[in-house]
């Protein structure tokens, strides 16, 4: 079936065009076009004004609609998730499987095998964030489960055969020639949750490691003498930097000087890091037998740690474009181009032109959601 969507803008991914129609066959955009161009025959979806842009991609999300990945690593686990978030705009993610025993992150794995198998709506992938971490800068992952890499646990993961696969680990855990094997095999190494210095961080990067997870959280910080994984982070123009845009997570300032850093490069990607409750009334969630809570935008453990995010990728937009006061396009570009870019996706995702995915958001002036569409297929919202 053809369909072109006409009467809104439309943001490519790189630019803002006006007086195009969009032309969806199937799961894929067919062209864009003057809609004087139209065939007569063919379907037409006319919108009431507004943008049109590419859905969003997020690559770091452990939860949704009162769903926790680690306590559902299945298939029915990961389109729960997915179905919570695509209400939010964001079409593509990696359901991510946090600090765990073997068995739960393996089963994450598979499970994200199968989902890709059996063309999930909106999975990509999968995210590893731990076990191989520091207890330095643990964050809201268990201490009791943080270990070091093991030859078994490296052979294991580099025998998967799901891709993407993003591995966030600490240079305290993983050597640099584990690293080097893991990017080998075609998985995505991160940085993260480590008190690691700068000097060690950038051996690191040169051995494979390519994006550092959740910018400025759980990590060594920027100083005037050693400046930290941030320092690195910042100082290597090939290394790419989620971040949580909730306004709760990192300071504006930090964030639009980080901005500022890496605009070279362009390699900065909004993450949500979201948990179950975004998409559920839920206040209260489990997190590795501890209790995590809502409260004012907020989730935190009892001890007052942040325990990831009740943000969604709309929410991240509208803080980008809002408070932070960056233009929208670019805004739009760090909820979806650079994401797909990260992960090689850059043909099908993240963009609106001839053979990327139908995967789109309309927005209206105000950036609330006025549709969003999977492979062409609406979403009820």
């Amino acid at each position: 079936m053809t369909t072109a969507f006409v009467g809104a803008d439309i943001f490519d991914g790189e630019t803002r065009r006006s007086g195009l129609a969009l032309v969806v066959e199937g799961e894929r955009v067919a062209a864009l076009l003057p809609e004087a161009e139209l065939g007569p025959d063919m379907g037409v979806e006319r919108l009431d004004g507004g943008l049109l842009a590419p859905g969003f991609v997020d690559i770091q999300v452990n939860g949704g609609g009162g769903v926790l990945f680690n306590d559902a690593p299945s298939v029915e686990g990961i389109r729960a998730i997915t179905a919570a978030h695509a209400r939010f705009g964001s079409t593509a993610l990696l359901p991510t499987v946090i600090t765990d025993r073997p068995a739960v992150t393996f089963a994450a794995i598979r499970a994200a095998e199968e989902a890709l198998a059996q063309e999930v709506p909106g999975c990509l992938g999968i995210h590893v964030e731990g076990p191989f971490l520091s207890v330095a800068r643990k964050g809201a992952h268990d201490p009791a489960l943080i270990r070091r890499m093991e030859a078994a646990d490296l052979q294991a993961l580099c025998e998967t055969r799901v891709r993407p696969l993003l591995l966030t680990v600490a240079p305290e855990s993983v050597s640099d020639e584990q690293i080097a094997a893991l990017a080998a095999a075609g998985i995505r190494v991160s940085l993260g949750h480590t008190d690691t210095s700068c000097e060690r961080a950038a051996a690191a990067f040169a051995a494979g490691a390519s994006c550092v997870t959740h910018l400025f959280n759980a990590m060594s910080q920027l100083g005037n003498r050693e400046p930290g994984l941030v320092g690195a982070a910042l100082d290597s123009p090939d290394v790419w930097c989620g971040f949580i845009p909730d306004g709760h997570h990192v300071h504006p300032a930090a964030l639009g000087a980080a901005l500022r850093a890496k605009r070279g490069s362009c390699r900065m990607i909004a993450v949500t890091d979201a948990m179950p409750t975004v998409g559920s009334d839920a206040d209260v969630f489990e997190l590795n037998g501890r209790t995590a809570r809502r409260e004012n935008g907020r989730l935190t453990l009892a001890d007052g740690t942040l325990a990831g995010s009740d943000l969604s990728m709309i929410g991240a937009l509208r803080y980008l474009a809002g408070p932070l006061g960056l233009p929208l396009e670019e805004a739009l570009r760090l909820c979806s181009t650079h994401a797909a870019a990260f992960l090689g996706l850059s043909a099908t995702n993240g963009r609106l032109g001839a053979g990327s995915r139908a995967d789109m958001v309309w927005l209206d002036a105000a950036l609330d959601l006025k549709g969003v569409w999977i492979g062409g297929e609406r979403v009820r919202q």
